[in-house]
């Protein structure tokens, strides 16, 4: 996800400081990982910059950094707008990342099952940690585990259908890298 993209989706609900732009995200976009207070405002520095967001009040505090509200600008709202039309790209970075490891373990004659044993353990302890989120959540909570767990599931049928096709895998492997 975007931090720019989500700050400015925050900003659209009205005017806010900095700090309550990032619990607002923390809060929903998170997910267990925070985003840190200086993305946040090297983030908001780019939108001001780039004309998405303006600080429509600055406040002055007694011994500490002065307060900026940020609010989104018309060109913000467009972009945001546009964004949101927009397909995300497919990604196979992590199924790649699974490839070259199962093409890699043959090629050091080390075994791909054992890998793939250990990735389908990872995956399902996962699975187990998302449903268990599930149903303890609330209905964003739920879509969330819900996403990752279907991720999960290819991945597991992706395992799957490798360990049954590994033979075929190995001898195809081992005469193209003999070449």
């Amino acid at each position: 996800m975007q931090a720019s993209y989500a700050l400015l989706g925050i900003a659209n609900v009205g005017p806010s400081y900095g700090y309550e732009m990032k619990k607002r995200y923390d809060n929903l976009f998170a997910n267990g990982k925070p985003l840190a207070f200086g993305q946040v405002y090297a983030t908001l520095s780019r939108l001001v910059r780039d004309n998405k967001m303006q600080i429509e009040r600055t406040d002055e505090q007694s011994g500490g950094p002065e307060r900026k509200r940020y609010v989104i600008t018309a060109a913000g709202r467009k972009d945001l707008e546009e964004w949101l039309t927009l397909p995300e790209g497919t990604s196979t970075r992590s199924q790649s990342v699974f490839f070259t490891k199962v093409v890699t373990s043959i090629l050091v004659d080390a075994s791909p099952q054992q890998y793939l044993d250990v990735q389908r353990a990872a995956h399902i302890q996962r699975m187990r940690e998302l449903t268990d989120k599930r149903r303890k959540g609330d209905i964003a909570e739920m879509l969330r585990a819900d996403y990752e767990l279907f991720h999960l599931e290819a991945d597991l049928r992706w395992i799957d259908l490798t360990v049954d096709r590994l033979a075929n895998l190995t001898e195809e492997i081992t005469h193209a890298a003999e070449r």
